[in-house]
């Protein structure tokens, strides 16, 4: 059986670049070290007193800095390529966490953390196209799973350190832990991943003259494009609840532990890690981009309904994380191929940039609303909201399914 599990990895991996294979081993050193996210707002409100609606708004300036640097990143990508946005972002994350870790007041702490999403969020976009330049259209779908593979490796092994971390050494050495592996991240593509020259193969220039026809040159203009942005971006509202407010509402409601809540969401890294990859060698190809969305979203509507019939239990509360796992395994790749899809060569940086730009909003509209709303009508009706959001995107996404098959 084992045996069996590693040739589904091998022949899932096989035929991929190594410049794919040494990017995702930055992914996993850079998301190892992420892991203040989830713990953010904890740290905000049991170690500097903040109120909830105060973490919020600084986890909504942590967004808005994403969708800029999203933004910037994918512009910067387009004129000066992936490979200096890539440096510049780890090398300056790491510098202004160094700040943060010296701060203790609302407005400091709201700017700097704003720059840092600011900084490290330019990585996101340069990452995609230079995954696109060392991949062809048979294994582009598989080279982007493996890059969120290597984030899910990363993020399975980061919580539960930093819940470890925050338990016993303290919240601080959080944003340390993070310094390093931005720094580490850095030094490697510094060595290994010299400025790059796209390997496409002549069916991959196919594919973006034909990306050419099809849409318009530029992404702002492409309203089915954009239609699809704004999906995301209310499916990252949704879905990014697991990090933002999901860790204040199992510590404040349920009483959980930093340790157990990192284990926890740990869960969601390890689920990704195990099942992805091999689940997308199976399919590739063969499901409908619209329909997996579709899939995604109805998961997330299960995982909301058990949050909100309000039953207090471990078998609750990893029956929700596995919820939420299997509709990013069904949802975010998909997304992914369709953004990569889109796109020319010559306006991929501008594509990603957007796509990137709607997670960016989700960054800060999670937290932000979410804690918002907790602190006045409470954990279990701001889930009930989610749910219905979420029923919305289900009826979207089928919707545009739909409309594929009938064109």
């Amino acid at each position: 059986m084992l045996r069996k599990i590693v040739n589904i990895y091998k022949d899932s991996f096989s035929n991929l670049t190594t410049e794919v294979s040494l990017l995702s081993t930055i992914m996993v050193i850079n998301r190892m070290g992420a892991m203040i996210l989830p713990f953010a707002a904890l740290y905000m409100t049991k170690e500097l007193g903040f109120t909830l609606s105060d973490a919020g708004y600084v986890m909504g300036a942590y967004g808005i800095g994403s969708i800029l640097g999203a933004y910037t990143g994918g512009e910067l990508s387009d004129k000066y390529g992936a490979y200096p946005v890539q440096l510049a972002s780890l090398l300056l994350s790491a510098g202004m966490l160094g700040v943060f870790i010296n701060l203790s007041s609302f407005y400091p702490i709201a700017i700097c953390m704003f720059l840092y999403a600011l900084m490290t969020d330019l990585l996101r976009p340069a990452n995609s196209v230079a995954t696109a330049s060392f991949s062809t259209e048979q294994n582009r779908t598989r080279s982007y799973s493996l890059m969120r593979f290597a984030a899910n490796l990363g993020f399975a092994i980061g919580p539960a350190v930093g819940g470890i971390v925050a338990g016993t050494l303290g919240y601080v050495y959080i944003f340390v832990i993070d310094i390093i592996s931005c720094l580490l991240a850095a030094v490697i593509l510094y060595i290994y991943l010299k400025p790059f020259k796209s390997i496409a193969t002549q069916d991959t220039k196919n594919e973006e003259n034909k990306a050419i026809r099809l849409s318009t040159l530029s992404a702002y203009g492409d309203r089915l494009y954009l239609f699809f942005i704004v999906l995301v971006a209310m499916y990252g509202i949704t879905f990014f609840q697991l990090f933002s407010s999901m860790p204040l509402f199992f510590r404040e409601v349920w009483g959980m532990s930093e340790i157990n809540i990192g284990l926890l969401l740990s869960l969601n890294g390890l689920f990704i890690v195990l099942f992805e990859m091999p689940y997308m060698r199976k399919i590739e190809g063969k499901r409908n981009p619209w329909l997996m969305m579709t899939q995604g979203c109805v998961v997330m509507v299960l995982g909301y309904f058990l949050l909100v019939l309000g039953y207090q239990s471990w078998i609750v509360a990893i029956s929700v994380i596995i919820l939420f796992s299997f509709s990013e395994m069904f949802a975010m790749p998909f997304m992914t191929q369709f953004a990569i899809s889109r796109a020319s060569v010559e306006r991929r940086g501008q594509y990603m940039a957007l796509y990137s730009m709607a997670f960016g909003v989700a960054h800060s509209l999670a937290p932000l609303g979410a804690l918002f709303m907790a602190d006045r009508i409470g954990f279990s009706n701001t889930y009930l909201v989610a749910l219905g959001i979420s029923i919305l995107l289900v009826g979207a996404f089928f919707y545009r399914y739909r409309h594929d098959l009938d064109s």
